[in-house]
């Protein structure tokens, strides 16, 4: 396939699903996020060769972000609508957004691969940039604070450079 198409594709996929499980949380509706998961990972994984090492990725991008999430709603940096498991675990949809962001790393932010310096700065004004949207949206309880971002963009500015590196190394792998 054309990796022009197959970027489209991806980034297709990407913002389907994130906005799934945001304004599925947000319009109670939390299951949405991870229904949607299934078919755009089916698909996701249905145009990849390396299909082993990309779902590696995929569980440990969706572990990571268990734990990342969970330790922020603990320590009260953002609290998002709950399902399923207590509070302060993160939630399923959110999990899922995990696995989504990390369904981009080896197509439409292949880009970012062997350029960490790049990934952390990405990680760090992205990954605040999708809380706060998701939060505008009506997925969290409360818009994050000043220094809720600024520690969330320090999380994400150390965690999108460890999973760039994941996706090619596990890349390689398979």
């Amino acid at each position: 396939m054309n990796q022009l198409i197959l970027k489209v594709i991806n980034v297709a996929l990407f913002q389907t699903a994130w906005f799934a499980a945001v304004l599925g949380a947000a319009r109670g509706i939390p299951w949405l996020g991870p229904l949607a998961m299934l078919p755009v990972i089916a698909i996701h994984l249905t145009l990849l060769e390396r299909r082993r090492g990309e779902i590696k990725l995929l569980l440990t991008a969706g572990l990571l972000g268990l734990i990342f999430d969970t330790l922020f709603v603990y320590g009260g940096v953002f609290t998002p609508l709950q399902h399923l498991f207590p509070r302060p675990f993160s939630p399923p949809w959110m999990i899922c957004l995990w696995i989504n962001f990390a369904a981009t790393l080896n197509v439409s932010m292949a880009w970012l691969r062997g350029r960490y310096l790049l990934a952390a700065l990405f990680g760090a004004i992205g990954g605040p940039l999708a809380y706060y949207s998701g939060a505008r949206l009506g997925a969290t309880e409360l818009l994050p604070t000043t220094t809720g971002l600024l520690l969330l963009a320090i999380g994400w500015g150390a965690m999108t450079p460890l999973l760039v590196w994941l996706a090619k190394v596990f890349t390689k792998e398979a």
